[in-house]
This record gives C-alpha cells, sequence and structure tokens, in this order.
C-alpha cells in the first residue's frame, strides 16, 4: 500500500496516527525534528523516518527528494507538526510570533507545497493539517491561535486549488487532547473531558482513505466533550 507522511510524529498524536497507520498495513515516512524520539519511532516496522527542520523550505524540498527514493510511493500527507506558545496580546513579541508561525504554519505550508505535484502525478492524494478549536472560536493565546488560524484558511485555499489535481485537502482541530504533557496541568474533570489521541487518528485515517473522497476544504471538530 501507499505510504503515509507524517510530520510532528514523534509526538503523542504522531505516536497515535502511525500506530493507525501501521495497523491498517500502511507504511509511514516520519518527518520531524532529529532527536532520541524520532530514532526510536525509526526502529518500528514499516516507518521510515527522516530528519528535517519543517520551517526550512530548502530542508523540507530536500527531504521530500530522500522520500521519492524509497520503495513506496505516498498518496497522503499528515501534518501534525506544530508548537504552543501561551500569551494574551501584552506578551506577544518578535519571537514568540516568529516560531508560532515556522512551527505551526510554515511547517504545513512547506510539506503541502512539496508534496502536492507528487501526489497530482500519481492521480491525486489526500493531506490532513491540524489546526485547533481557538483558531475558530473562543479565547486564545494570540500568536498560537493566529497561526493556527492560518492553517485553516490555507486548508480552504489548498482545497481549491488542488482539487483539479484530485488531491484532498481538509484541517482536524482539536481541542485538549490527553497527552501526558497536558495531564500535568489538567484537573480529574478535564483529563475525563479530554480527547484521546487515539479518537483523533481515525477521523485523520478515514480522511486520508477512500471513504472520504467526497470531503475536501472541510475543518472537522475533534472536540469531544473538551
Amino acid at each position: 500500500m501507499d505510504a503515509v507522511i507524517v510530520t510532528g510524529a514523534a509526538g503523542p498524536l504522531g505516536h497515535a496516527v502511525v500506530t493507525e497507520f501501521l495497523g491498517a498495513g500502511r507504511p509511514v515516512v516520519a518527518l520531524g525534528r532529529p532527536g532520541a524520539r524520532l530514532d526510536a519511532l525509526a526502529e518500528q516496522d514499516g516507518v521510515h523516518a527522516v530528519a528535517v527542520d519543517l520551517s526550512s523550505r530548502g530542508a523540507v524540498q530536500a527531504a521530500f527528494a530522500e522520500i521519492d527514493a524509497l520503495p513506496a510511493t505516498s498518496d497522503a500527507l499528515v501534518g501534525l507538526a506544530g508548537g504552543f506558545a501561551p500569551g494574551a496580546l501584552a506578551d506577544v513579541d518578535e519571537k514568540q510570533l516568529d516560531s508560532m508561525w515556522r512551527s505551526n504554519f510554515e511547517s504545513v505550508l512547506w510539506t503541502a507545497q512539496a508534496a502536492a505535484p507528487r501526489f497530482a502525478e500519481r492521480g491525486g492524494g489526500s493531506i490532513v493539517t491540524v489546526s485547533s478549536r481557538p483558531a475558530l472560536t473562543g479565547p486564545g493565546p494570540v500568536a498560537y491561535t493566529v497561526s493556527k488560524a492560518a492553517v485553516v484558511r490555507l486548508t480552504t485555499l489548498l482545497a481549491n486549488e488542488l482539487r483539479p489535481q484530485r488531491i484532498r485537502v481538509n484541517a482536524v482541530l482539536p481541542s485538549i487532547i490527553d497527552t501526558p504533557a497536558n495531564r500535568a496541568w489538567m484537573s480529574s474533570e478535564q483529563v475525563a473531558r479530554a480527547v484521546a489521541p487515539e479518537a483523533i487518528a481515525k477521523v485523520i485515517a478515514f480522511l486520508c482513505g477512500p471513504d472520504a473522497a467526497p470531503i475536501s476544504g472541510a475543518a472537522i471538530p475533534v472536540y469531544g466533550d473538551a
């Protein structure tokens, strides 16, 4: 089966997404920062890891050239990579804004730019981006929320642009995900309401599969009760 390219695969949601695709018999190409977590992921059967700075257009292009040399072709990209920074208006500075923009928006833009022509050559494919609930509604940290809102708009733009190439582009929007890092600050009530990474992974896998063929340009809430 065709491989799925997953950015940010070494994180908690990434692990769930990788497990979901491997369980369906689909190999995974994991893109992310170099380090022990990416190395550990690469030890799994069916996973090929590529260390890359996803905020660098040149580095992403080089990573996709490496992917081109792999035996398996790819028809799906899942953009999980991103970061979070708290902060109201008064807290935003150039460093924080640049960090959020590069990790949350540019990582999606450059990987989609690299993947789209390759998917088009193979007759189509699917791109799934990850935004967040504050990108659409309610309060949120300014720099983080603005960068995630840009991901939603990029998703709808690409859905329109790439439709003639039979490439579908959709976003999922989590609220609070049940991860170890989040459990460190959540109350027991919040933990009970948080959404399991595995549940979100199933939605992402569906969007990459043939049953989601009619869906493109959607911003799908995966809030659960959070």
